[in-house]
């Protein structure tokens, strides 16, 4: 569990394999996670989930509420809150058309340490990934879940029976050399902002471009397309998405 980081050229060069960047910090990455389950469900295509930890502030200023909402720490001007507010009104817009929760946050958060729970999850199998992922996502936006607890994301793991042994030394050691390796090499393909996504070299940004990502994959003849029997289950609809927001 402790070996070097994949690099992310050597990903790339792996057969039908799709780069995912994501945050557990960004409500537009929480609602297109279920959408990018579909691409995998419904091609013969691999997933690469990968972190992209934002950095929220050097775009969108920083603030911070208490526990009446009041903001009591804000380095944003106008136009900056504007935009946090229209995010936060659209995306709890999409998020009760799918039965969702997306709860504002009070402060920006550091995912950090999700995100390094996530590279841990992934080895352990597809199956105790998406279990760690969904919890992960559900509970934060439901303001049930410390990101930066160390321990919470151990529980959240150990929910999911992935095997904890070495999970400590890992977040404080190679897993966050690992982490930082992959937001580095994300920067130098050009990802800016989550979700992301990278076919065939090709950077491709926000869910709304999954539609893209499909009719790239069909008509790439290295992708070896077996279409797979659609899950039962409907479909959010697709709406423009814009930058990565939180608090």
């Amino acid at each position: 569990m402790t070996g070097s980081p994949n690099p992310i050229g050597t990903i790339m060069d792996s057969p039908n394999t799709i780069l995912v960047y994501t945050d557990y910090k960004s409500p537009y990455a929480f609602l297109a996670k279920d959408l990018i389950y579909e691409l995998e469900d419904q091609l013969d295509v691999n997933l690469e989930w990968l972190p992209y930890t934002l950095d929220i502030p050097s775009y969108l200023g920083s603030a911070r509420l208490d526990e009446c909402g009041e903001v009591i720490e804000s380095s944003r001007n106008a136009h900056q809150w504007r935009r946090v507010r229209y995010s936060y009104m659209d995306c709890r817009r999409q998020a009760r058309k799918r039965g969702l929760v997306v709860l504002g946050t009070r402060k920006i958060w550091d995912s950090s340490l999700a995100a390094i729970g996530m590279l841990w999850a992934k080895r352990q199998g597809k199956r105790q990934f998406r279990a760690y992922h969904d919890r992960v996502f559900e509970r934060f936006w439901r303001r049930e879940l410390d990101i930066e607890d160390a321990e919470a994301i151990a529980s959240v793991l150990s929910e999911t029976h992935a095997d904890r042994t070495g999970f400590r030394s890992y977040l404080a050691g190679a897993g966050r050399i690992e982490h930082d390796t992959v937001r580095e090499s994300a920067e130098a393909a050009g990802v800016f902002g989550v979700p992301s996504f990278i076919v065939e070299g090709e950077l491709f940004w926000g869910r709304e471009h999954l539609v893209s990502v499909r009719e790239h994959i069909e008509s790439d003849e290295s992708f070896v397309i077996q279409e797979r029997r659609p899950d039962s289950g409907g479909a959010a609809a697709d709406v423009d998405d814009r930058k990565p927001c939180s608090l």
